[in-house]
């Protein structure tokens, strides 16, 4: 292994840096995508009359719980990246989100995957556009605790829609 980190100056280390968040970002973009597709082979499968037992989600409530978190945190993500928020009253947000999904959920399956996909889209091509800079801006989302676009992008948003895949695949699965 050739030795060069002796070498390195600050600027080469941000350098460093930035491309390694350009990657994670275009990862980013590539896990939303896939995310996607895989909502979409799932909607197929959700009954018309998708009743649940019990306190269960039903499959279509589950959905519009994603096309709401992916509307919300993807709008997030960008502008906190593009620096136009910096705050972010989450529990108030998360609380009208909620509101928000209850309507949505009279909607039908195929409307709201439209909604979600075209979401997704606009989602992918900021992070897709966005540079390393903008990944790195952060919002407050209550006191004491921040995240990145990046960090926003990769846990409440792709992460958070992978929890909601799964608990979809399982609900159409029994």
């Amino acid at each position: 292994m050739r030795i060069e980190s002796p070498a390195f100056t600050e600027r080469e280390m941000r350098g460093f840096l930035g491309e390694v968040i350009d990657h994670e970002r275009q990862r980013l973009a590539d896990r939303l995508e896939a995310d996607s597709a895989r909502l979409a082979e799932l909607v197929r499968e959700i009954p018309s009359n998708s009743q649940a037992p019990s306190t269960d989600w039903t499959a279509h409530e589950i959905l519009a719980h994603i096309a709401v978190l992916s509307k919300f945190y993807g709008v997030i993500t960008s502008r906190v990246g593009s620096g136009k928020l910096t705050q972010v009253e989450l529990l108030e947000a998360v609380q009208s989100r909620d509101l928000a999904g209850e309507q949505l959920s009279s909607l039908p399956p195929d409307q709201l995957l439209a909604m979600v996909q075209r979401d997704h889209q606009r989602t992918i091509a900021y992070l897709r556009g966005a540079d390393a800079e903008a990944m790195q801006r952060r919002a407050v989302l209550y006191e004491g605790f921040s995240m990145s676009a990046a960090e926003i992008a990769q846990l409440p948003l792709c992460a958070h829609l992978e929890i909601h895949l799964d608990q979809l695949e399982r609900t159409l699965r029994h």
